[in-house]
């Protein structure tokens, strides 16, 4: 679209008449008013809502300061032991314990024969006439590794009781006379761990009102949350300082968003998502459900060797612009294809985040889980989903109407509509040209927007369900729909192919030092070396902007949850459900629970801690003598429930909020409950076939070693 008023004749001075340049203004300003008139009278209460919100929150984080960590760096040896007192610990309710040194990243499958050995003593006066001395003892046992080399952070919180001092003992048991270096430091927390989960279940769902009822924009409403999870961590004595809230951040991720973003951006200069729009709907010889499951399936296919944010940035555009094409609301098809993209993405180790977790794990790869056993058990159960994922997603969309309503000519003029309203806003008048240029673009909206009234006029005509001359369209939209740059669209593609084939070669490869982040982002800055972008602005309009920042404050707020003691919370009180079952019925019951847990869970909060939470819980679980439980199909139902739990909420998955915010760029965006009224009984019965697929093989048929 370009920016033209066809009542203007060309050799109008626009800048120079005053008078047409005030008459504008003045249309612009009338036409402004009337288009926000009603969303602020809608929002005003939301607005005032999230203010008082925010003033309450930023006072709570702004009482209490950062609370110093200083680290004392000592040695133990089987002879010399280190010891420490705390006789500032007073209205305190846990003490928490960070300890670095060579121990081993989790349980091994034989007991470990070196440790260290942290008491945490505690001398209580009880009783009110007759004062006692009662002694309170908790050890921690930390098994060393046997080589000295990598020094891991462990932590463990003791509930203590407040008034008394505290020693603090460490001893190590050792096969040699050798010294091991530590480091060690304590923070005192003010509230229990219940409260603490109570604070951050309060702070999940507050997050989730925002979201769904939509009082503020996703962005807003994960950085509040974030914010607010920060200023419950300042409350309970555990504010965290700005360099520790930056780690947080998940760069890598960030990274890959971001040059994808570019490479898309690009790469849809070429004409080539138009092309492949079309070969879509002659490959479906004109019927739109053929054409939905070969989009959903081919999608589902890419993600299961590509991470599902790059598949669907690449299928974003093109399934847009072929709704665009053949007069298509493309919200419904984009979220069929986002789910069956969460659904692929579980059938290999390298398709999701969680299943990469699991499988590089080294004590699951010492019980005998390896990538080629994990990937063939996966790619079974989830075909076996696939299979009966797309009857039920007809079944979901037989009254949903994919067609819109008016004619493509009526519904590509709302769009534009909306389209320059957009533009327009996000203009704000610093000089007189930029001010004439908004006056001009809501000028436009008004002219298009009494063209509209015009044809929804003389509007008759009904659209078929299936459009019979399908061939005759093609040709149509063959001459239309065309490569617009050939030399462009092979760069493009050269580097595309490079991008995708060092993404494989990461996966396989442990000798390639490169990160799917800096992949993406070399081969950003390698198109746009071989493009020759003169105007560089223009790409970074493209990037989603928003949609990095969500999942910036996304990654705060799930840290910061964890910190609360919420995903440690949901492990124990599993493993606690688990042991309180009869033996007997003892597996099933596991499989059901942590494969609901995982899903109902993934759902809700960022899958990548809470499975790199749940595989040590799991692991320790099995290898309790009480339990006896096989660990490999507890770990199958953690793997399937964290990918396939994704697709219950819009924020389940990245891919769920990448395609959204692509979406609402071009003017289709969905909101927090068009997607759950779709991915929620998705995930309800694709967990159902996995659950049925997990009892019958590791139950059924026995396949636990």
């Amino acid at each position: 679209m370009t920016l033209h008023d066809s009542s203007l004749s060309p050799g109008e001075e626009l800048w120079d008449n005053s008078a047409e340049l005030e008459r504008r203004c003045r249309l612009g300003s009338e036409v402004t008013s009337l288009s926000r008139s009603f969303s602020t009278e809608k929002s005003e209460h939301n607005f005032r809502l999230s203010s008082n919100l925010r003033y309450v929150v930023c006072l709570f984080f702004s009482m209490y300061p950062d609370r110093e960590r200083p680290w004392r760096m000592f040695a133990v040896s089987s002879t010399e032991s280190f010891s420490m007192n705390l006789t500032d610990f007073r209205d305190n309710a846990l003490l928490k314990l960070q300890v670095g040194g060579p121990f081993m990243t989790g349980m091994e499958g034989v007991p470990a024969q070196e440790y260290i050995l942290i008491q945490v003593e505690q001398m209580v006066e009880i009783g009110s006439r007759r004062k006692r001395v009662q002694q309170i003892l908790h050890n921690w046992t930390i098994p060393l590794h046997s080589k000295r080399n990598d020094q891991i952070l462990t932590t463990r919180t003791f509930e203590m009781l407040a008034g008394a001092p505290i020693s603090i003992n460490v001893q190590a048991s050792l096969l040699d006379n050798q010294v091991v270096p530590l480091s060690m430091t304590h923070q005192s927390l003010y509230v229990t761990v219940e409260t603490q989960v109570v604070i951050a279940g309060v702070i999940l769902a507050g997050v989730y009102v925002l979201i769904i009822f939509e009082i503020v924009h996703r962005t807003l409403a994960a950085m509040l949350g974030s914010l607010a999870a920060l200023a419950a961590l300042a409350f309970i004595g555990d504010r965290p300082n700005l360099k520790t809230v930056v780690e947080w951040i998940d760069y890598e991720t960030l990274a890959l968003l971001f040059g994808m973003m570019i490479l898309v951006a690009i790469f849809s200069e070429t004409g080539f998502f138009d092309y492949c729009a079309v070969k879509a709907y002659q490959v479906s010889r004109g019927r739109v459900w053929p054409m939905i499951i070969i989009l959903c399936l081919i999608a589902a296919i890419l993600s299961a060797f590509l991470d599902n944010v790059t598949t669907m940035m690449l299928f974003t555009p093109v399934t847009i612009r072929l709704c665009e094409v053949l007069n298509l609301d493309p919200r419904h098809v984009l979220i069929a294809e986002v789910i069956f993209t969460n659904i692929g993405g579980a059938a290999t180790a390298v398709g999701d985040p969680p299943n990469v977790i699991i499988v590089s794990n080294q004590n699951l790869r010492k019980t005998g889980l390896d990538f080629a056993g994990f990937t063939g058990y996966m790619f079974l159960g989830i075909c076996l989903v696939l299979l009966t994922s797309f009857p039920f997603l007809r079944m979901l969309y037989w009254n949903k109407k994919l067609y819109n309503k008016e004619s493509s000519e009526i519904v590509e003029l709302k769009h534009e509509i909306l389209v320059w309203r957009q533009t327009a806003h996000r203009i704000n008048p610093a000089s007189r040209e930029e001010t004439a240029v908004k006056c001009l673009l809501m000028q436009k909206v008004l002219n298009l927007e009494s063209l509209l009234r015009k044809q929804l006029r003389t509007f008759q005509r009904q659209i078929s369900q299936e459009d019979k001359n399908w061939e005759n369209i093609i040709q149509e939209l063959q001459k239309k729909h065309r490569i617009t740059d050939k030399v462009l669209l092979v760069k493009c593609v050269s580097v595309l192919s490079i991008v995708i084939f060092m993404f494989f070669l990461n996966s396989f490869v442990p000798g390639i030092h490169l990160e799917l982040g800096w992949i993406a982002v070399l081969g950003a800055l390698w198109l746009l070396i071989l493009a020759d972008i003169q105007d560089f602005e223009i790409i970074l309009h493209r990037v989603e902007w928003a949609t990095l920042l969500f999942f910036a404050a996304l990654f705060v707020l799930m840290e910061a949850l964890a910190q609360l003691q919420l995903i440690d919370y949901i492990g124990e009180q599993t493993a606690l459900l688990i042991k309180a079952v009869p033996e007997a019925e003892r597996l099933a019951i596991a499989i059901i629970l942590v494969m609901w847990v995982s899903a109902l869970a993934s759902s809700l909060i960022d899958n990548i801690p809470f499975t790199a939470t749940m595989i040590p819980v799991l692991i320790n679980l099995s290898q309790d003598a009480d339990v006896n439980l096989p660990v490999k199909p507890l770990i199958f139902a953690l793997a399937m429930g964290a990918c396939l739990g994704g697709n219950g909420t819009l924020i389940g998955a990245s891919a769920n909020v990448v395609c959204a915010g692509i979406a609402e760029q071009h003017g289709y965006g969905f909101s927090f409950m068009e997607f759950f009224r779709l991915g929620f009984p998705m995930m309800l019965m694709t967990c159902t076939i996995a659950m049925c697929y997990l009892l019958a093989t590791h139950v059924g048929l026995g396949w636990n070693t």
